[in-house]
């Protein structure tokens, strides 16, 4: 892929954004060497695979559904919670492929999303200042000093819980839990008989009904693994570098590097100088990889990151994720868009609807409200329409569990809500009832663009008529 005078740790030699000062670097080197012995969380032919999948939705032929915390934690690591939300993304899929009939590509921020970028290095309260908290691979969210100094032995830990859920992940995904035939079965219990419950149900037993008339037709559904098993992949922000270092490894079959810790990594928005660290990281590794993408990236900086990360411009390999807050898009991802067309680089794009509507409410907490977020995407889907590029997927902060951080919806949270089950450890997430109404709206983004694709190509046969 291009990537001249490259090795896992020459990112060490450039400027570095938004990682932690270990006090102990003698117990930081010794958990980094024992984790570099450890086996890989994912293999090098699963994240070919989806770029390859990547591929097709740049092209419009697939949609991805990216999902899952917005940072996980170890004190809700609980195997009904990954499955709760693995539940949660299944029927989201299928609400989405349904309405786009086409495949839906499904990423978990799950299995290793435990580091979090800081607008502070430090926290003040009460007089006492201490570092941030930067995620539970780095150090504890309360408030005291032995809790929020960095400690390698996380590093450790945040391995083992990644290991554990994606063995569930793969369980769930390849072990029939996934099977159509059990479509009814993943709504959660607390959805049921909301409107957006039943809105699933009518999905699913027309599911039934053409599954029934595929059997019927002598189509043995049994043995076929399209139906009963689905492909999963997994992500998060490739942040804390130490980590990820530690985690890449030597393709035996092509000879090319690969992060091992996940099948996609993204850079985030406060990370992504052109000659910073972790765009050195990234540019050497071949797995398919993120940009975010907010108000402050010019065109031009765009470019360059394009030109150091996929010189080949190789389909699949990067992923656009913008996040501009509703009622701004406009502004900001036309000329993205513009730019990417006229060089003729190959990007799938995704709408990140989340981080640029974050607010504080009234009542002190941090929140995200539905119709903004709901906004942002319609935004995200008309320029792409106008600009005549594809809206390739969304990517989203949920969870499976019944938490009221996020306020609107069908349920029409509100403010004064928040407290009820407030449970993040950062950023607000959709419960399962908002991410699936979400997901009923993003679905009739989706037949629009189809319909207006049809229109374009009837109009442009009957010109060549």
């Amino acid at each position: 892929m291009g990537a001249k005078e490259w090795t896992p740790e020459s990112w060490t030699q450039k400027p570095a954004e938004q990682l932690p000062e270990y006090d102990d670097h003698m117990k930081l080197q010794e958990t980094l060497d024992f984790l570099q012995k450890m086996p890989p969380l994912v293999f090098a032919g699963e994240s070919r695979h989806l770029k390859d999948k990547l591929a097709d939705a740049a092209e419009g032929n697939a949609f991805v559904l990216q999902g899952g915390d917005c940072a996980e934690s170890f004190a809700e690591f609980h195997p009904q919670n990954i499955r709760d939300t693995f539940r949660v993304l299944l029927q989201m899929s299928v609400i989405l492929t349904f309405a786009a009939r086409m495949p839906v590509v499904k990423m978990g921020r799950m299995a290793g999303q435990f580091a979090k970028p800081r607008s502070d290095n430090t926290e003040t309260q009460n007089g006492l200042t201490l570092p941030s908290y930067r995620g539970d691979i780095v150090n504890g969210l309360d408030f005291d000093e032995k809790t929020r100094l960095p400690d390698p032995a996380r590093i450790m830990q945040a391995y083992n819980q990644s290991t554990a859920t994606l063995n569930l992940l793969r369980s769930f995904s390849r072990g029939g839990y996934a099977d159509l035939h059990r479509v009814k079965q993943w709504i959660l219990d607390f959805a049921k008989g909301s409107p957006e419950g039943e809105r699933y149900m009518t999905v699913a037993r027309e599911i039934e009904h053409a599954l029934s008339f595929l059997s019927a037709i002598g189509i043995d559904l049994d043995s076929s693994n399209i139906v009963r098993e689905t492909e999963f992949f997994t992500s998060h922000e490739a942040l804390l570098l130490p980590y990820e270092q530690a985690l890449t490894r030597t393709d035996s079959t092509t000879g090319d590097w690969y992060a091992v810790s996940a099948h996609f990594l993204w850079i985030g928005d406060r990370t992504r100088q052109p000659g910073g660290a972790h765009v050195e990281f990234l540019r050497g590794v071949n797995n398919p990889i993120g940009i975010k993408c907010g108000p402050s990236l010019d065109p031009d900086e765009l470019l360059t990151l394009l030109d150091t990360l996929n010189p080949e411009n190789e389909a699949g390999r990067i992923t656009l994720i913008s996040r501009f807050g509703q009622g701004t898009v406009e502004k900001y991802l036309p000329k993205l868009i513009r730019k990417t067309l006229q060089e003729g680089r190959k990007v799938t794009w995704l709408c990140d609807p989340m981080h640029g509507n974050t607010e504080k409410s009234a009542t002190g907490y941090k929140t995200r409200r539905f119709d903004n977020m709901l906004g942002e995407i319609r935004e995200f889907f008309a320029v792409h329409r106008a600009e005549g590029s594809h809206p390739g997927g969304i990517h989203l902060e949920m969870t499976g569990r019944d938490v009221t951080e996020c306020t609107g919806g069908a349920d029409d949270i509100t403010e004064e809500d928040l407290s009820l089950r407030y449970h993040t450890h950062c950023d607000p997430r959709l419960n399962a009832r908002q991410a699936i109404e979400l997901a009923f709206q993003v679905a009739e983004e989706i037949r629009a663009a189809h319909d207006t694709a049809e229109k374009t190509a009837g109009k442009t046969a009957e010109e060549s008529a």
